[in-house]
């Protein structure tokens, strides 16, 4: 059976490739960062062209056409038939956490989670105060082949970091993408990768050096894992990925490569 959607996502020695899955999708806007969603634009698209599962649309004042949250429980046994390790990106087109989505339904995507341990999962959420909530609820044991995230694009949105580290979890990583200020107040105690990117598209907001600078710099005094993804533009490769005169591409140590190294 053919994984998800492919993606090149960099990783050591270059780019490595994830496959998407998403048990959910559709979401509302709740900070900056969602501003210019990317997957609320191609949500559009997909509706346009007629696929069946971006037929619903969402509040205009949040969200979009095609993007109204919806679950689909036929989705959720697609890692099972997955034959060769993955590193599953869970939820590119939607938020597992979203206020919306069922309790049972999150249990259902974590014992999805548990029985195709062959692959790895790595989720990322805006609302990790709920996700702290439910996984210490449903799985307090912290599935070693579960990464849980969170997105902080601006000073006002550190707070999101003390959420995660109350999360269970044998990964925890932060997405600063897009990154859209400097980030005096975050505390990296706890995390075990972390991941900028500036924001792309038209009427991107500019990502200054310097604030890639600071978190690089702090993460290598820390010993954590850095990956500079982009630097943005009108395109997400238009102004490309080094930084300081080279590629950024570590990965946390529980990653495994899917020919196994």
């Amino acid at each position: 059976m053919t994984p998800g959607r492919k993606h090149a996502h960099p990783g050591h020695g270059g780019q490595i490739e994830t496959v998407t899955w998403n048990p959910t999708s559709g979401c509302d806007t709740v900070s900056p960062g969602c501003e210019r969603c990317y997957a609320l634009i191609f949500a559009k698209r997909l509706k346009a062209m007629g696929n069946p599962g971006y037929q619903h649309d969402g509040d205009p004042r949040t969200s979009g056409p095609g993007f109204a949250l919806t679950l689909h429980p036929d989705r959720l046994d697609r890692p099972l038939r997955w034959r060769t390790p993955q590193l599953v990106f869970v939820d590119s087109m939607s938020d597992l956490f979203h206020p919306r989505v069922p309790d049972d339904f999150v249990a259902a995507v974590l014992d999805t989670m548990r029985r195709a341990e062959r692959h790895t999962f790595f989720t990322l959420t805006k609302r990790p105060a709920r996700m702290a909530h439910l996984l210490n609820r449903l799985r307090p044991e912290p599935l070693p082949n579960a990464w849980w995230g969170t997105t902080v694009e601006d000073n006002d949105h550190t707070r999101r970091c003390a959420r995660l580290l109350a999360t269970p979890a044998s990964v925890r990583f932060l997405s600063l993408q897009p990154l859209l200020g400097p980030l005096p107040d975050l505390d990296l105690t706890g995390i075990d990768w972390v991941y900028v990117g500036g924001e792309s598209g038209t009427g991107h907001r500019r990502m200054h050096p310097d604030w890639v600078r600071d978190i690089r710099d702090r993460c290598t005094v820390a010993g954590i894992p850095f990956l500079f993804k982009q630097w943005g533009g009108r395109t997400r490769n238009a102004g490309g990925r080094v930084l300081d005169g080279r590629t950024w591409d570590q990965t946390p140590p529980a990653y495994r490569n899917p020919d196994g190294n």
